[in-house]
């Protein structure tokens, strides 16, 4: 079989020797980025659902970078968001002769059959920040606590409203509310965009219970509030709808909960076509992912903060999992508990996101090597 190939391949003591350190969070075996060759020329399928979103190129990038630094051929594809063309690319990266296949798929439930194709070739398959549910053929899983991602969504609204810190502990004085909130979720086809409704709505809700907050058009539910594809132009066109259908009576939204930079720039755009203007009376919203738009837009005080969650150290960890797989071994994980995909719990590595605002911009985002300074501007 083609893993156990591999294996044999990297046998030699020569190779051996170049796997005693590895990059960016612990050793699992692998060779320092840019050191080493233990792939051996062998071919690894990155498949990513698209490159709309600033995020999943630098993801694409860094995944084949760290992967050609370990000696492997990077077969990179984006699917655009089209299901069916994300499947044919992984049919084709298997045909080809793929030992490995990092996937973050566009629908996280339709990679059924391509992936146990893969399976019955001995080809390992490293989820890659979307969960690969309804399958057992998936090895591994590389990801950020995406509950906690949405606590800090939650938390950087109350933060922003002056209820809590940035850690969620209460304000002495806080003021009583109420203060009216709208909610936006992700796409209901990406299984982190629960993870993320679910971890903020554990936060807010007893606020709402408690009637400091007020989600004045009523919408709760996840299947109502999701954001289908992610896209930029749904968000400000539900924004719009709910501007028009529950603040045409002088009121004013006080908050955002948004899961998204993209989402987040829809929604400013709806509340700038509707005459909020930043300043005193704007409001507070959320995001994620720290795209360049959007930090800029903290800067100047449209957005009140996003989740930075740093792709570097994201495939990392995946190239970690990747190697350590076809050297016969098991990866570093952290959680074995509560991925459970439909068909097996998914062993994974949740890496650790960080709220930014415009406080601690340079901080996180700059001395980090994320962004230079000039960029953000």
């Amino acid at each position: 079989m083609k893993k156990k190939a591999f294996v044999a391949l990297i046998a030699s003591g020569a190779l051996m020797m170049s796997l005693a350190a590895c990059s960016a969070g612990g050793d699992t075996g692998a060779g320092e980025s840019g050191a080493s060759n233990v792939g051996g020329g062998k071919l690894v399928g990155v498949a990513m659902p698209t490159q709309s979103s600033e995020r999943w190129i630098a993801d694409g990038k860094n995944v084949k970078d760290q992967l050609e630094a370990e000696g492997f051929q990077v077969d990179l594809q984006y699917a655009e968001d089209d299901i069916p063309k994300q499947i044919s690319q992984i049919e084709n990266m298997i045909t080809k002769g793929a030992v490995a296949l990092v996937v973050a798929a566009k629908d996280a439930s339709a990679m059924t059959t391509v992936l146990e194709e893969a399976k019955s070739q001995d080809i390992a398959i490293i989820a890659y920040d979307r969960l690969l549910t309804g399958t057992d053929a998936v090895d591994y899983y590389a990801t950020f606590d995406n509950f906690l991602v949405g606590q800090q969504q939650a938390y950087t609204l109350l933060n922003g409203l002056g209820l809590t810190d940035l850690d969620g502990k209460a304000t002495s004085g806080a003021p009583a509310g109420p203060f009216n909130i709208e909610l936006f979720a992700g796409s209901p086809d990406d299984n982190n965009a629960t993870f993320f409704f679910n971890g903020a709505m554990s936060v807010l809700q007893p606020y709402i219970d408690k009637g400091v907050l007020k989600v004045k058009s009523g919408q709760t539910d996840f299947t109502v509030v999701a954001t289908q594809d992610w896209k930029l132009e749904n968000a400000q066109a539900r924004m719009e709808d709910l501007l028009t259908a529950n603040y045409s009576d002088g009121s004013k939204v006080n908050a955002v909960l948004s899961p998204y930079d993209g989402l987040s720039r829809g929604i400013i755009s709806a509340l700038t076509d509707a005459g909020y203007q930043v300043g005193q009376g704007w409001p507070i919203i959320s995001g994620q992912d720290a795209e360049l738009d959007s930090v800029k837009a903290i800067n100047a005080g449209e957005q009140y903060g996003t989740i930075f969650k740093d792709t570097r150290d994201l495939a990392a960890e995946a190239v970690k999992m990747t190697v350590a797989v076809l050297n016969g071994e098991e990866p570093e994980v952290n959680n074995t508990t509560d991925y459970n995909n439909g068909k097996k719990v998914v062993p994974s590595y949740l890496l650790s996101p960080v709220i930014v605002t415009k406080d601690n911009i340079t901080k996180a985002l700059v001395d980090s090597g994320y962004y230079t300074q000039s960029e953000i501007g």
